[in-house]
């Protein structure tokens, strides 16, 4: 379950942004993106283990804090995993066009066309089942397995060469890890763990959630973090950080350039398949999944009630299917990967920042795990949030000023119509 959502476009894009960003010391940023998620995991499987309904942060910040923060969290949650869809969307139509022999500067509009067709798909009742889930999950594995271990044998034999130069800790010419860039991969690289929201918001359709929730969060992570060092290493290994990240910029494929300088034919296609079915599956579960959220701000009149009807017929929420799908389309007609990450990287903090700040209010007898690792999280997020480039996290902290300004003007409303707050 969050094992489908985390393995997608984090090891088949973000990798490449990171690469970019902090060189050979991309390996370190995400070990150490792992580490936070872990700390924002664990919150917010505590929360969901004492409060098991659906909608994550956004229901927990009413609970526990204060509705504009939980109001944020929901804004928040909804800019950040469109970005992430756009992402996705971008993502796979750079691998179909390098798959297909394509001209790359296609790749807009097929992710354009791959969105609307998606919102289509979901708007006339195509849901994303148990098994084809399966499908993608095994799907992806085989081809990052395939690659780290063809990959990761290679190297072996034929050298390390590309591992073998990391500047000396403290050295002049240590600009990789002194830099900006390198705490900017660490927050890109942390995107790529969210997944395991999934899991805690399916709070309400868990057995034993106080049991299951937080050993899920747990195992997947362990999991995702062993892939995706494993991916990034080999990548880094066969190509070189420089490498990796000018893919990303141009093409937005940097592992089947990786995958290209095996001495296999194979891998680079399955690669490609594997990336493509990956990321058209995180598509799907966004559009999904985000209508949901957008219907339940609906009913909650934080968004306008529009987004709170469900066509009768088809049992599917029309209008926050279409309205999810807008701003997923905005992104997407951007064209620029590492810019749609980056503002996904700045939102899911913001929302992660809340989520550890609702675990801190948790009362003793609900908590499960160490204030530490709330703190922890929280200090983490606010910290890396802001690592990212400026322009990126201005525009964010306008957006979230102009949704307050939206829930205040609402909530007002509704105050006035009904005499009584949330």
């Amino acid at each position: 379950m969050g094992l489908g959502s985390m393995v997608g476009t984090g090891v088949f894009v973000s990798i490449g942004i990171a690469a970019g960003l902090a060189g050979p010391y991309a390996i370190l940023a995400v070990m150490l993106a792992a580490v936070v998620a872990t700390c924002n995991g664990l919150s917010s499987a505590q929360l969901a283990a004492a409060h098991p309904v659906s909608g994550g942060t956004y229901e927990y910040g009413y609970k526990y804090l204060k509705p504009q923060l939980g109001f944020t969290a929901g804004w928040m949650f909804l800019l950040a995993k469109s970005a992430s869809a756009a992402t996705a969307a971008l993502g796979a139509a750079a691998y179909i066009c390098e798959l297909t022999g394509a001209e790359t500067s296609i790749s807009r509009l097929l992710a354009v066309s791959i969105v609307v067709c998606f919102t289509l798909l979901v708007v006339f009742g195509i849901h994303r089942s148990n098994q084809a889930n399966i499908v993608i999950v095994a799907v992806t594995l085989v081809s990052l397995v395939s690659f780290a271990g063809v990959g990761g044998w290679e190297i072996f034999q034929h050298g390390v060469e590309n591992h073998l130069h990391f500047p000396v800790w403290g050295t002049p010419g240590n600009y990789w890890f002194h830099g900006p860039g390198f705490l900017e991969a660490i927050a890109l690289m942390f995107v790529a763990y969210t997944g395991y929201g999934r899991i805690a918001t399916l709070g309400e359709e868990v057995k034993e959630p106080q049991r299951t929730i937080p050993r899920a969060v747990i195992l997947t992570m362990i999991v995702t973090a062993l892939l995706y060092v494993s991916v990034t290493a080999v990548a880094i290994g066969l190509v070189g950080p420089l490498g990796l990240g000018l893919t990303t910029k141009q093409l937005g494929s940097p592992l089947l350039l990786a995958s290209g300088a095996l001495h296999s034919s194979l891998v680079p296609g399955l690669v490609s398949i594997g990336a493509v079915t990956a990321m058209l599956g995180v598509l799907l579960n966004l559009i999904l999944g985000l209508s949901r959220v957008l219907l339940a701000m609906g009913r909650r009149r934080d968004m306008p009630g529009a987004f709170a009807q469900v066509h009768v017929a088809r049992s599917t929420p029309i209008a926050s299917v279409i309205g999810v799908s807008v701003i997923i389309l905005l992104f997407t007609l951007i064209g620029d990967i590492r810019l749609t990450w980056t503002f996904s990287a700045f939102t899911v903090l913001i929302y992660y920042s809340i989520t550890n700040l609702a675990a801190l209010r948790q009362p003793p007898e609900e908590r499960r795990y160490p204030r530490f690792i709330a703190i922890t999280g929280l200090a983490a997020c606010l910290f890396l949030a802001f690592q990212v480039d400026a322009r990126t996290w201005q525009v964010g902290l306008g957006l979230i000023l102009g949704g307050l300004g939206w829930h205040t003007v609402a909530r007002g409303k509704r105050l006035t119509a009904t005499g009584k707050a949330d």
